[in-house]
């Protein structure tokens, strides 16, 4: 069995927790879904509205399960090291590891600010050792705002492309959608940023941003915007934003910024984790590159523990004009090694 059979099964689970999102948004306060739920040190915060998808995992997944083989299902809320679907079934012998992000973008959606995105990659299971590189089929799917009528879904099976539909939730249709990421070959007049969502070290994300966008670029001009910033709160909306052409560059490199946080006295910060990122393939079957920080290839466990720094660039023209100055930077602050 291949894993593009897990389209069916999986965007039946998507849409039961895209509708039980918006339902709790409509029919709950902010404050009732911004509610924390859970807070510890292994992982992200866990808000009320994070509970609202935690039932449907088990319940949508768990009648196929045997008929695919055995899975071993990877996300927050869940024992540590997986869950096994069939439960009886040995670990040894499930055919296939699942990583879902229920609701990546809690913070944006639950203020309404902002779309979420249910994310899920799929792998073979083999072992502790399957990475992110081991992803053979992923689905990402839009959860809208209240006020927004409309939900993009988008998929991929590795080697065979992408591909993208768009759901009206008020009529029920779908159409199939046509989507490009940018083709522009530099950052500049285009949106292109380092990440830095939350308090600890933004001042040195900031000025690493500065100092690439200078010596990319140059000199700035008067009156002129080199190029634009979107703190976009969502590894599955950063993807999102190269894929479909609005973004020309993003790095994450908050796990870079251990070492500042203690030479500072700063508690560990929150990053970027293989859940947030499991949908990279969609982005890479329609050309964006995602790489390591460090320009390696993205090759991290399937757990929902490992800090991980990432860089996407819309096309290798891009990624040819940013990334070895990236990569330069990073080398003389000592983020990476020489």
């Amino acid at each position: 069995m291949e894993a593009s059979a897990f389209l069916p099964v999986l965007s039946e689970l998507h849409d039961a927790i895209r509708s039980a999102v918006v339902e709790a948004c409509e029919t709950e306060s902010v404050e009732a879904v911004s509610a924390i739920a859970d807070d510890n040190d292994v992982a992200d915060t866990i808000f009320a509205i994070d509970k609202v998808s935690e039932a449907l995992l088990h319940d949508k997944l768990a009648p196929h399960a045997k008929r695919l083989g055995g899975l071993l299902l990877i996300a927050e809320g869940l024992p540590e090291a997986g869950l096994s679907l069939p439960e009886d079934q040995p670990r040894e012998s499930l055919k296939w590891r699942v990583i879902v992000d229920p609701i990546d973008g809690t913070r944006g959606l639950m203020y309404q600010k902002r779309s979420a995105w249910v994310l899920t990659g799929v792998a073979p299971n083999r072992g502790p050792g399957t990475t992110l590189q081991d992803i053979e089929f992923a689905l990402q799917t839009e959860i809208p705002l209240i006020k927004q009528h409309l939900s993009d879904v988008f998929w991929a099976t590795r080697g065979q492309g992408a591909h993208a539909r768009r759901f009206n939730r008020l009529s029920g249709a779908t159409q199939t959608l046509k989507v490009t990421p940018s083709r522009a070959h530099s950052i500049e007049q285009g949106y292109a940023m380092l990440t830095r969502f939350f308090p600890g070290a933004r001042d040195v994300l900031a000025a690493m941003d500065e100092e690439l966008v200078a010596r990319v670029l140059g000199a700035p001009k008067a009156g002129r915007a080199a190029c634009f910033e979107d703190q976009y709160a969502s590894t599955g909306g950063q993807l999102h934003e190269l894929m479909v052409g609005h973004d020309r560059f993003v790095a994450d490199l908050r796990p870079l910024m251990a070492p500042v946080l203690r030479e500072r006295g700063l508690p560990s910060a929150m990053y970027c984790h293989p859940y947030d990122i499991c949908t990279a393939l969609i982005a890479e079957e329609l050309g964006v590159i995602v790489r390591a920080a460090n320009g390696a290839p993205l090759s991290v466990p399937l757990d929902v523990t490992t800090p991980v720094a990432w860089a996407g660039y819309a096309n290798a023209s891009l990624c040819a004009q940013v990334e070895p100055v990236l990569l330069s930077i990073l080398r003389e602050r000592r983020f990476i090694e020489v």
